[in-house]
């Protein structure tokens, strides 16, 4: 998936474990529940993104664009 437009896509709880994101656009998406475990994240647009309840466990988030997400319940443990 990497550089991928994901503009706006419902990706409700998806199970995205080890998923390759880096640079990809995932403005306004919907991972709410997604599962995003070692995912790599580098570079990624998740402004405005629904990522209530997502599991970022040990996930790449290295430059991510988190303005205005819904961050409520996510989980960031062991993410860098």
């Amino acid at each position: 998936f990497e550089a991928t437009n994901f503009n706006g896509a419902n990706l409700e709880g998806a199970n995205l474990e080890n998923a390759n994101f880096e640079y990809a656009n995932l403005a306004d998406a919907n991972l709410k529940g997604a599962n995003l475990t070692y995912a790599n994240l580098n570079g990624v647009n998740l402004a405005n993104a629904n990522l209530k309840g997502t599991n970022f466990e040990y996930a790449n988030l290295r430059g991510v664009n988190l303005a205005d997400a819904n961050l409520e319940n996510a989980n960031f443990e062991y993410a860098v």
